[in-house]
């Protein structure tokens, strides 16, 4: 019998309704859990047993009494779920992964995780991030390196590395993330999880940004879809956000029979892809040829001009955003992301311009490459996981973005773009499928990595932390 830990979300509310198991049983057990594998991952910041527990507790009295909160008429109660920490919870302070952030606590929830409080989640705690974010790596200036629970030698990714790492290895079934550039789908593909970076605007999110994101980050599609019932919800503060739309998120069945696939093996920019990865995608398309589906071959639209374009851009965002700093918070961040940003300081106008130029050049490509498709299957990354203690796959910082070809422009074009596990390299480490849609279509690309989930090949079983010496 799998322990409550090991149970998706939608398990868990199952039990609650039947009365079979309690939300204080769940959340003890995932405790119990952290507290095996955190020594060794430190996917976590702010954990806070006692205010899960006394939250577990009111949680308990809910059901018994059957009546569970939620938001919008969607339940998360009880649900042991963490939340990354630059999306404010109050009373905890929101370093931005760096130790250059004065740790002032939040006065107030930001959007997500208001909608999670609101649907009676049990909020263990916050997940680790880098330096502001702009790296896919756990290595951050003010949380300890954060691991990858397949391998602990090697990176969860990120920015959403606690999210990424918490999720593969039992941290409770809800985590969320943020993406501005592949930041939910890159620890996805690298830890073997689910994940929707959805359509901008879905999932309110303070403060907004082009090309920014929230998003559910769960062992199972399901669990996800069940996330955005609750995320999606509106919330004012998000002037960039859509206009609400109630769905059935949970309605994930559909035949891929006679859709319009398009096959993206070649990003245009960046790093080669690892042969591994390339055989898993190639699989994985061969699996909807099989049932039913039209799967065309396409050529990349992303050049490296415009990849360096969009990296210039967010360069000199981040050099101004450093520069308002005092010189001793600026020298604790972590050298290689202050390298980076100040890099892209001291541009001239017509500089800033033409980067910026490219972003829209990126948005305009991307969604004229995807007309003729219903979706689009690629790699999520290059590559899979790589060394722990490496701020990127190269670890060079001329080429700190060279593994976002493929995630990358469709945070540009706001279309959403789930991460799916299809597959795993010789050594064991998970390779993950991208599966883009068009904007707006949050829930066709749910029902195309429902589909994906179903056709795919057997799962490794999660991994275990490791026994006490």
């Amino acid at each position: 019998m799998p322990q409550p830990h090991e149970l998706s979300a939608v398990e868990l509310l199952q039990a609650y309704r039947d009365k079979t198991l309690s939300p204080v049983e769940a959340t003890r057990s995932v405790l119990e859990h952290i507290a095996r594998w955190e020594p060794q991952l430190k996917a976590t910041y702010a954990l806070d047993p006692e205010g899960a527990l006394a939250m577990a507790r009111a949680s308990e009295a809910r059901w018994m009494k059957g009546e569970p909160l939620s938001a919008g008429g969607h339940t998360l109660d009880g649900v042991p779920s963490t939340i990354k920490e630059n999306i404010a919870t109050r009373g905890v302070p929101v370093p931005l992964g760096t130790a250059a952030t004065d740790l002032t606590p939040a006065a107030a929830d930001a959007p997500p995780a208001a909608r999670m409080r609101e649907a009676g989640a049990v909020l263990l705690g916050k997940t680790t991030m880098p330096d502001y974010g702009m790296l896919s790596s756990g290595l951050s200036s003010f949380h300890e390196l954060t691991r990858n629970p397949w391998d602990l030698s090697k990176n969860p990714g990120g920015s959403s590395a606690g999210a990424g790492a918490a999720a593969a290895a039992g941290y409770g079934p809800l985590h969320i993330g943020t993406d501005i550039g592949g930041s939910v789908r890159l620890p996805a593909a690298w830890c073997g999880i689910a994940t929707l970076k959805p359509s901008l605007g879905r999932i309110p999110i303070d403060p907004p940004f082009m090309g920014r994101c929230a998003g559910p980050m769960t062992r199972t599609v399901a669990d996800a879809a069940l996330m955005m019932g609750v995320l999606s919800q509106p919330d004012a503060r998000d002037h960039m956000s859509l206009p609400f739309q109630d769905f059935d998120w949970l309605d994930l069945e559909r035949d891929v029979r006679g859709l319009r696939i398009g096959l993206l093996l070649d990003a245009g920019c960046g790093l080669p892809v690892d042969p591994e990865i390339l055989e898993a995608v190639e699989a994985a398309a061969r699996a909807f040829e099989a049932a039913g589906a039209i799967v065309t071959p396409m050529q990349p639209w992303m050049t490296p001009d415009m990849l360096d374009g969009v990296d210039r851009f967010w360069r000199t965002r981040s050099a101004l955003d450093l520069a308002a700093l005092p010189e001793a918070r600026r020298a604790k961040i972590l050298p290689f992301i202050r390298a980076w940003a100040e890099s892209g300081g001291g541009q001239s106008g017509e500089a800033v311009f033409r980067s910026y130029y490219e972003t829209v050049n990126v948005r305009a490509r991307t969604v004229a490459a995807c007309a003729p498709y219903d979706y689009v299957l690629s790699p999520v990354a290059p590559v899979v996981a790589y060394n722990a203690e490496w701020p990127s796959p190269t670890n060079e910082l001329a080429t700190t973005m060279h593994h976002i070809g493929f995630t990358l422009p469709f945070n540009m074009s706001e279309q959403p773009a789930a991460s799916v596990n299809c597959g795993y390299t010789k050594a064991g480490l998970p390779i993950g499928l991208q599966i883009a849609g068009p904007r707006f279509d949050d829930l066709g690309v749910l029902r195309i990595a429902r589909a994906w989930e179903r056709m795919r090949p057997a799962q490794h079983p999660w991994p275990q932390p490791p026994k006490a010496a």
